[in-house]
């Protein structure tokens, strides 16, 4: 299963009625016919940025990153983290990124909604990715 169709049904999955566990989650997953592994799982709730919030998981509004232009970030090889803007806000994200000095990434390349962050390695690519969604959260 693709990790953009895992993630998507995870989402309608959240929305829809309250989990308290993550195997609850993984178990609604499985049932909708959608295979995940608790490291899936755990990663691809870091990543869609879901919180736990007075005991279940839950999508945060969207007065945070959403608000300031950020709409996802996505992994891509071992030294790409994408980053996808509403139209036209791709650059003021990237210098807001550049601004907060974060140690692992080299650098960033934004266009019209697209923003390619560099960083060192596999391992800096999660660790720029929670500070980036801290940043902007």
């Amino acid at each position: 299963m693709q990790k953009n169709l895992r993630q998507k049904k995870l989402l309608s999955l959240i929305r829809a009625r309250p989990f308290a566990t993550q195997a609850e989650l993984r178990d609604s997953l499985e049932r909708a016919g959608v295979p995940a592994t608790q490291s899936s799982l755990s990663r691809d709730l870091e990543e869609l940025g879901i919180v736990k919030h007075r005991g279940h998981y839950t999508v945060p509004k969207s007065n945070g990153a959403a608000a300031r232009g950020l709409l996802s970030l996505d992994l891509s090889g071992d030294n790409l983290v994408i980053a996808r803007t509403e139209p036209g806000l791709a650059s003021a994200v990237a210098v807001e990124i550049d601004a907060a000095a974060i140690s692992e990434i080299v650098g960033t390349l934004a266009g019209e909604d697209t923003i390619f962050v560099a960083v060192r390695d596999q391992k800096a690519q999660r660790v720029a990715m929670k500070k980036i969604w801290e940043l902007f959260g």
